[in-house]
């Protein structure tokens, strides 16, 4: 049975880094691709001291959830700020055309959880005034 998923250990799943040494530096971990592709994206995310995760977006047809894990940031949804700390988490409904990204301006790492769907067909709109 070698398409059967089996637990996983995040630390036995490398980080991928994006944008290494500017300020949208991120590592994320894809947890839910071990052993195959999965529909639903899980992954674990680290967002560097000082970073964002611009541009702002939102997603015609996936739908997104982001759970706090450690660390303090701001989620900036719309023209709205919102504080991110432990416990914290939000939807981004699919099609709710309001721009969202993160932002860590503290001095430790801000993890979280990153949940998604991938839908092909699924277009990401970028906003470039928020």
């Amino acid at each position: 049975m070698s398409d059967v998923k089996k637990p996983v250990l995040d630390s036995e799943v490398a980080k991928v880094g994006w944008y290494k040494g500017t300020d949208r530096e991120i590592f994320g971990q894809a947890l839910c691709d071990v052993g195959g592709a999965s529909r639903i994206g899980f992954g674990l995310v680290e967002l560097s001291p000082g970073c964002s995760t611009r541009p702002a977006h939102y997603h015609t047809q996936e739908e997104e959830h982001l759970y706090v894990l450690e660390g303090v940031g701001t989620l900036h949804l719309g023209a709205e700020s919102y504080p991110l700390v432990k416990g914290s988490y939000v939807n981004f409904p699919a099609g709710q055309a309001v721009p969202h990204f993160v932002s860590n301006e503290s001095q430790g790492a801000l993890w979280y959880i990153m949940v998604g769907e991938r839908i092909d067909s699924d277009e990401v709109v970028y906003v470039d005034d928020l």
